[in-house]
């Protein structure tokens, strides 16, 4: 990690799930952070976790993101594909998330240092991204197959991360200063009271049970890990409920302030 930060002794690094729309409560864990004066040395991130660690690893506060969401309409990036590689185009995702981090980007230029991680589908390998265009790895890590069209990048067939790595600690442990303390932030908790009636939610609940699995290491891994339970009652794709998002992450982690502030005197 090439990028200015913080010595390891008194900063924690953060590693951000997937979730899609409940992703949106790393936004509120953030602001905590923040607010609490805890420091943030580096993150590493998945789909939407990776998107939200690489705006605020860009400097972008993040009740400034969430007024972003609020504000942004749906239909303007949902641009139909309907080809055999997916339904949606990623284009228009990346078109706005260039208007807030820059034509351009690079992982150099960040604030903060950011580690994505994207699925290889033809290799069926995790792979990681530290350095070069920031966008094209971004894009790739939040790529949901059959929704989004795979993203082409150096020469691999890339989607969502979080098929095979949803809570991405190791390659955070592994890249990180010594003695940096980890915290996962994971927010796909589980939910044995789900409900199946239909197939929308069949195929909801089978995809969070799949990924879930992926995670049971990395959570174990993890110095702490903050996963706050009523981001079981929303759904993948409420996006209509991002204030509610925010808030859950945003109190949860107060809540674990003590612990927080006990970590980094380890």
């Amino acid at each position: 990690m090439s990028n200015q930060q913080p010595a390891a002794s008194n900063a924690l690094g953060l590693a951000l799930s997937g979730g899609g729309a409940r992703g949106i409560a790393h936004l509120g864990v953030l602001a905590a952070l923040d607010e609490l004066q805890l420091p943030v040395a580096c993150l590493s991130g998945v789909s939407s976790g990776g998107i939200v660690g690489a705006l605020y690893a860009a400097g972008m506060p993040p009740r400034e993101v969430l007024r972003l969401l609020l504000e942004l309409r749906i239909s303007r990036i949902t641009h139909i594909a309907l080809s055999r590689h997916g339904l949606l185009h990623m284009d228009a995702v990346g078109t706005l998330l260039e208007e807030y981090l820059g034509v351009g980007c690079t992982f150099e230029q960040l604030r903060l240092p950011l580690i994505l991680i994207a699925t290889d589908l033809l290799a069926g390998s995790s792979v990681s991204f530290t350095t070069g265009p920031l966008l094209p790895p971004l894009l790739a890590s939040a790529a949901v197959p059959i929704l989004y069209r795979p993203v082409e990048y150096q020469g691999r067939q890339l989607v969502d991360g979080g098929l095979l790595n949803n809570l991405p600690v190791e390659c955070l442990l592994q890249a990180a200063p010594p003695g940096l303390r980890v915290v996962g932030v994971h927010c796909n908790p589980p939910n044995p009271e789900a409900q199946v009636p239909n197939m929308r939610a069949l195929i909801e609940r089978t995809f969070n049970l799949a990924i879930g699995g992926n995670t049971v290491l990395s959570k174990r891994l993890c110095h702490l890990l903050l996963e706050p339970p009523e981001l079981c009652q929303y759904r993948t794709l409420s996006f209509r409920r991002a204030a509610e998002l925010f808030e859950v992450g945003y109190h949860y982690t107060l809540g674990r302030a003590p612990e927080l502030r006990a970590l980094l005197q380890l």
